[in-house]
């Protein structure tokens, strides 16, 4: 069936391909960026951890958008969204495009965290409109649907990344992160003066408190934990940078940043009349929380870490190859329901199990050929999660309207925020310390350690990271030699830098078999799920009255 005949609205087809060009955008944005990590560590010295919390921010600030939009959402309606979400990317580009070439690594790091943290403002505003509206104007498919619609994300990461490949070395930075305006501007145009249908909770006029009943404490805890790192970590390392303010690392700063995620889940309590949530939600919460710093957190990361085994060219090859398999593989949602006979938690639990596979066999690569086909393991693992995940919500819990779907967006973006890109830089930091340590360099990580020490959520311990612009200094110097040939008595790498390259690459093997983790507790939930349904009389869709 076409887009037009399954849709409930005489506009569905241009409204998916709408919210199709705005997530597009956002992958644009974001693989651009990610290609930009190189160049932003020669620039202004930063090392992985600093590069991690830049990254970090292009997904918290995502939290906050469709979490707040998904809660306004069926009372301002779509359109005024849209226009907020425009806005703020125009925003996000002027503040990420302002570091001059002389600026302080300090000023630099705050503009560039600020640009990271509007733009995913932008993109999280966004999604809180595409997410339901899809799921609402196309009720009788939404995983295949929602599938579709988000193709867009690596398609657009296949664009930002084409662009990195191809005029890398032509454009100056800011014209290349510049660039994601154009389907910025497309997507508003096809916005523009539409009619936007509206969810069946919000139809039957249910109030927030009806639709928040299902999320409650238990899914509101999982959101409070997550406001609170941000808010201790993020917001007060950024707030602390631009005033030169000691209180925002001060005691009395943790407890503000408590207050503020206790006060959010008393909030829930309070508008649902206490009400503890359901069990399914929690779960689900717990396992988007997981999804959000695997599949995005390692995305962030892994052509920078594919680049540190390899080549930097060759891991932005892999980018691409990734991202090309996650836009095809979407397209055949669909077609795995009906001809394999897999429910939406079966498709799960197996893309667990690959991704799995996938990250553990990209740990062992030595050749470009060998990482085509992990990286394709991985590739299927992390497909079909995102909006997989957003469908199960959809069919399971029609009552939460846009509002559930958008907290459980927002909790696996801030996830990354806080956790998994961070997490991964530490432990890319920490892993090729280990390894310097190990082989007695310890003087070599002393003499070529960056400003900052390496830390992560104040629960590890900080440890020396070797400086990044010292780094890719190094493996810019190897890369040459390896393309030319060079025989090893002819090599201008010093000592120094070889054993920074050797390190780079043992911590980034170490760093893809702790990511592997993942996975293994998202597979647990999973077949949990799996053991309730199939008691239940297995999966399927509910409707409103059913739920009630």
């Amino acid at each position: 069936m076409s887009a037009s005949s399954e849709g409930i609205a005489p506009n569905a087809k241009r409204l998916l391909f709408a919210g199709f060009m705005a997530i597009l955008a956002a992958g644009v944005g974001f693989a651009l960026r990610n290609g930009l990590t190189g160049e932003w560590k020669t620039l202004f010295g930063f090392t992985d951890g600093q590069v991690g919390l830049i990254g970090g921010a292009g997904f918290s600030g995502f939290c906050f958008g469709i979490i707040l939009g998904g809660i306004v959402v069926d009372k301002i309606g779509y359109g005024k969204l849209v226009t907020a979400a425009f806005a703020l990317h125009v925003l996000s580009a002027i503040v990420t495009l302002s570091p001059a070439p002389n600026v302080s690594q300090a000023t630099a790091f705050n503009l560039l965290f600020c640009g990271s943290f509007i733009f995913a403002l932008a993109n999280g505003t966004l999604e809180a409109v595409a997410n339901p509206l899809i799921a609402t104007a196309f009720p009788k498919n939404r995983t295949h649907y929602l599938n579709i619609l988000h193709a867009s994300w690596p398609a657009g990461m296949i664009l930002g990344a084409l662009i990195t490949l191809f005029l890398g070395d032509v454009l100056p930075w800011k014209a290349k992160l510049g660039l994601y305006l154009i389907p910025t501007a497309i997507y508003g145009f096809l916005f523009f003066g539409q009619k936007f249908p509206k969810s069946e909770a919000s139809s039957k006029g249910f109030s927030l408190g009806q639709m928040m009943k299902d999320v409650g404490i238990m899914g509101a805890s999982i959101v409070g934990v997550l406001l609170f790192l941000f808010f201790r970590d993020s917001l007060g390392g950024i707030l602390g940078g631009i005033t030169g303010n000691e209180f925002f690392k001060s005691q009395t700063w943790v407890i503000i940043s408590a207050v503020v995620g206790a006060g959010f889940v008393a909030w829930v309590a309070l508008i649902t009349r206490f009400a503890f949530g359901h069990w399914m939600i929690f779960m689900l919460f717990i396992a988007h929380a997981i999804i959000g710093s695997l599949e995005l957190g390692t995305d962030s990361w892994i052509e920078n870490i594919n680049g540190s085994i390899l080549t930097e060219k060759q891991g932005t090859i892999l980018f691409i190859f990734a991202s090309s398999m996650m836009f095809t593989l979407r397209f055949c949602s669909h077609w795995i329901e009906s001809n394999l006979k897999l429910s939406p938690v079966a498709i799960l639990f197996t893309c667990a199990v690959f991704a799995i596979v996938g990250l553990l066999a990209c740990s062992a690569v030595t050749t470009l050929t060998v990482a085509f086909g992990a990286v394709l393991l991985y590739s299927i693992g992390k497909t079909f999660f995102w909006p997989t995940m957003l469908a199960v919500v959809g069919d399971r819990f029609p009552r939460t309207g846009a509002v559930a779907m958008s907290i459980m967006g927002g909790i696996g973006m801030l996830s990354v925020g806080q956790i998994g890109g961070p997490g991964l830089g530490y432990a890319k930091d920490r892993f090729a310390a280990e390894h310097l340590e190990e082989k007695g360099q310890k003087a070599i990580l002393e003499a070529n350690k960056a400003e900052k020490p390496s830390g992560l959520l104040g629960l590890f311990k900080e440890v020396s990271a070797l400086d990044g612009a010292k780094m890719q200094a190094a493996r810019a110097l190897a890369e040459k030699e390896k393309h030319d040939n060079t025989p090893p008595e002819k090599s201008a790498l010093t000592a120094d830098q070889k054993a920074m390259v050797e390190a780079n690459i043992a911590g980034s093997r170490k760093t893809l078999r702790a990511d592997a983790a993942l996975p293994v507790g998202m597979a647990v939930i999973y077949l949990l799920l799996l053991l309730y349904f199939k008691s239940q009389g297995g999966y399927r869709p509910l409707k409103l009255e059913e739920q009630q």
